[in-house]
């Protein structure tokens, strides 16, 4: 009988060349330390938002790995004429043999940015979630409780015809503003807080839309479809409109979230929202208009303004380019405060319309005015004279 023979394998042999072998000070860390956390310990919004979009002037060496048709690459700083630290300091050469050495960290001023909010896409999925969940309890709890049948028929026209109109505002600047500036900004703690605000816009506009359908069905005779002529041809609503519609050509990314988040929002959105529509519904019956109103307000007043006036003030106290960039928000503060007065001015009829009538139309835009001026005042700018026509 013949024995069978063994087959024979090599044996692996390690040289300590392999990758990991080499050992650091740091190599047993949990946490990576590419960068300089903002506090003590970074955050786990840090580990999954900085520098999650590359950035040549650091630590990638080869460079863009795209580019668009007039040449230039990924995410350039010119894509805002605001400037941080940094910002005009050449790109590392990049050769054989140059080992792709970059900028310490942070490489420019722009990385220094941090969302309060500390925004990324759990917790977006998460907030909204509980918004969603929220509004849809308390329209459904309205259905079963018959709290519609309280509405006069004058306030039926008014939701019908103006917060319906307010959720063309919503998708418009969601979806054409902030979705736009957020592809163009130079970080990824840019992209996510500006994306984040898009999505909220959005999805108010989508509250918004479904709360018209939901009012169609429990409502005799509601008009869901009134929002579209009014947002055409009201005059009163002629002049919001325009400024939406010049918001949405703005090329600059640092513009638009400036116009609309420190400009509009206070003066004509939070002037509709707060000072007409959350005053005058529960004198006119309605109590459930305000909770849908107001979880779209929540999202402007506590998270999209929070991360708004953190990304600007860096920029107004810039170690580098301060003067500079004041110079530039004083001349957009112009521009768009005098286009807001004037929308704002125009909605004045709106306030005549409901039986139970809200705070007076001065008195709101007063409110709303001062509003503006203390955010303007924790931004280090100055109070252009076009708020005072």
């Amino acid at each position: 009988m013949t024995a069978t023979v063994g087959r024979s394998a090599p044996q692996p042999m390690f040289t300590d060349a392999e990758a990991g072998a080499k050992e650091f000070p740091d190599s047993t860390a949990r946490n990576y330390n590419y960068f300089t956390p903002q506090k003590r310990r970074q955050s786990h919004y840090e580990d999954v938002t900085v520098e999650v979009q590359p950035d040549p002037r650091h630590y990638l060496s080869q460079g863009w790995l795209y580019g668009f048709s007039d040449g230039r690459g990924g995410y350039p700083l010119d894509w805002t004429v605001l400037k941080a630290w940094g910002s005009d300091r050449p790109v590392p050469e990049r050769f054989p043999g140059s080992g792709g050495k970059g900028y310490d960290w942070p490489a420019h001023g722009w990385h220094e940015f941090r969302d309060p909010n500390e925004e990324w896409e759990l917790t977006l999925y998460r907030y909204n979630a509980n918004v969603v969940r929220q509004i849809n309890q308390n329209v459904e709890s309205a259905r079963e409780t018959k709290a519609f049948e309280q509405w006069n028929r004058n306030w039926v026209t008014f939701v019908e015809r103006n917060v319906g109109a307010w959720m063309h505002v919503e998708h418009g600047l969601g979806l054409y503003v902030f979705a736009n500036a957020q592809r163009r900004a130079p970080t990824n703690m840019h992209n996510n807080a500006i994306s984040v605000n898009s999505m909220h816009r959005i999805r108010f506009a989508q509250d918004l839309a479904l709360y018209n359908l939901t009012l169609s069905e429990e409502i005799a005779d509601f008009d869901g479809a009134a929002h579209i002529e009014t947002w055409n041809s009201d005059p009163a609503w002629q002049g919001v409109r325009r400024v939406a519609e010049q918001l949405t050509v703005i090329d600059d990314w640092a513009e638009a979230v400036f116009a609309v988040n420190v400009v509009f929002e206070p003066l004509v959105g939070e002037l509709f929202r707060s000072h007409l529509v959350q005053h005058a519904s529960p004198g006119n019956g309605d109590y459930v208009t305000p909770t849908v109103v107001g979880a779209g307000e929540h999202d402007y007043a506590e998270r999209d303004l929070r991360y708004t006036k953190a990304m600007f003030s860096l920029l107004t106290n810039d170690k580098e380019f301060a003067d500079h960039n004041v110079a530039i928000l004083d001349q957009w503060l112009a521009t768009w405060t005098a286009r807001a007065i004037t929308a704002a001015r125009e909605l004045q009829p709106l306030w005549s319309q409901p039986d139970a009538k809200p705070p007076r139309f001065e008195d709101g835009l007063d409110r709303a005015k001062n509003r503006f001026s203390a955010i303007l005042t924790e931004l280090n700018l100055q109070i252009p004279k076009e708020l005072t026509q």
